[in-house]
């Protein structure tokens, strides 16, 4: 799989909510959640890359995966699924910086 780099400026409430199967109300809070935990999250993905710690970036990268998967943020969700993968194989040839510098480039586009 390739990096993306999605854009999720311009979100629509109205779909997101009957995606996720709630009201529209709700939605904004959702996404404050989600970004308040994305970037401890980055961070430590960060660091567990710097150390080469795979374990570290397979645990991390699933939590990412699982956040953005319940926002339906499926292109984060796809990379941080390839960073698990890649991370449980211990693939020493993986980008895994290049992919985090993608996700947290698309999560600095969501906009509440």
């Amino acid at each position: 799989m390739a990096i993306l780099h999605p854009n999720y400026s311009n979100l629509d409430y109205d779909a997101m909510a009957k995606k996720i199967g709630l009201k529209v109300k709700h939605i904004p809070v959702l996404l404050s959640s989600f970004l308040e935990d994305a970037q401890p999250i980055c961070i430590k993905l960060k660091a567990a890359i710097d150390a080469n710690d795979y374990e570290m970036i397979r645990g991390v990268a699933h939590a990412l995966k699982g956040s953005s998967g319940n926002m339906r943020f499926n292109d984060i969700y796809e990379m941080a699924t390839e960073m698990e993968f890649a991370a449980r194989e211990c693939n020493t040839s993986f980008e895994y910086a290049q992919y985090l510098d993608a996700i947290s480039t698309a999560i600095d586009t969501v906009k509440i």
